[in-house]
């Protein structure tokens, strides 16, 4: 039996990577990348005075990006910087597999093997790990489920493997658009070095760009995929203090990144997410907060409070 499901991987990844290298970006006038920089920036000082206020109490380095989809309104605080995502990540890595999956008409509810060899170390969360130390078997779609909302970093290395590695991922974001996202290694690899997380980095527009290509259909074709993308980043469960932190009862699908600390300094406390807005509109936004020597609840706080600004800012427009 596992041998035969080292055989549908095997010819998985395949199939996805001679479609990758056939396929063309989709015929549409909408280019998530390009088209982010010619939205319509946002001229008001009292946002950007707030925003650049709530940034310098995390005391690190933040970026930030913010897309109104309905009104083309954009806002960007160091929108090309380079941020080490963490498990944000996660997110692209998923959008990979199951678009594998629809160009080949597979099957999510696929079993494959997880492996004693695929657990990352004891300081990552797994809680694959640590249900099944000794390996078990599980679906695509518990992978996944097991990535977004659980945020397992086992399950995101099984699904990378899935894709054929991270230059299969790279393509794929390639044919998005998405040049400024890069995926380099797994998650046992950047828990094993502290620099390697910083190798693999996206600017706050990219992810902005990545969660209009998700809402939007071009990440994914098929309706029901997204909705099950959009549902478990809606169930996800870490970071409630970031994004959501101050929206009450807000709708937010997001993916969060977080970082160890060492020497006093946290490399990565991140936060991405679409936020449907009072008046229907929808909002994407990215914060980043990096190589912050505050605690984790001035760092929550600082993605809180950024998300808050732009939110009542543009909830009646």
């Amino acid at each position: 039996m596992k041998n035969c499901l080292l055989l549908i991987t095997f010819v998985a990844t395949f199939l996805f990577s001679a479609c990758v290298r056939q396929s063309k970006p989709e015929n549409t006038s909408i280019s998530p990348s390009n088209s982010i920089r010619q939205r319509s920036e946002s001229n008001d000082v009292s946002v950007k005075n707030d925003i650049a206020k709530f940034a310098d109490e995390a005391m690190g380095k933040v970026g930030v990006a913010g897309f109104d989809l309905e009104t083309g309104e954009y806002f960007s605080l160091n929108g090309d910087g380079h941020y080490p995502m963490q498990s944000v990540y996660k997110l692209p890595i998923s959008l990979a597999v199951v678009k594998m999956y629809e160009n080949q008409h597979l099957d999510i509810e696929q079993k494959v093997a997880v492996t004693k060899d695929d657990m990352v170390g004891p300081r990552q969360h797994s809680p694959v790990r640590d249900n099944f130390p000794n390996g078990t078997e599980m679906s695509v779609r518990e992978l996944i489920r097991f990535a977004l909302e659980d945020s397992d970093g086992t399950a995101s290395d099984v699904l990378m493997r899935i894709a054929g590695g991270p230059d299969r991922i790279q393509a794929y974001l390639t044919t998005l658009g998405i040049t400024d996202m890069k995926i380099l290694n797994t998650e046992k690899e950047i828990g094993a070095n502290w620099q390697t997380q910083y190798e693999n980095w996206s600017t706050p527009a990219a992810a902005v760009a990545l969660l209009q290509a998700l809402y939007e259909g071009k990440a994914l074709s098929s309706q029901t995929d997204r909705e099950m993308v959009l549902q478990m980043m809606t169930n996800s469960t870490p970071g409630r203090g970031r994004i959501r932190g101050l929206l009450d009862d807000a709708s937010v699908a997001h993916k969060t990144g977080t970082s160890d600390t060492q020497n006093g300094v946290t490399a990565a406390t991140n936060d991405i997410g679409i936020v449907t807005l009072p008046n229907g509109n929808h909002m994407f936004i990215s914060v980043f907060v990096s190589d912050s020597p505050a605690d984790e609840k001035t760092r929550e706080a600082t993605i809180a409070k950024i998300t808050k600004v732009l939110w009542d800012a543009w909830k009646t427009k």
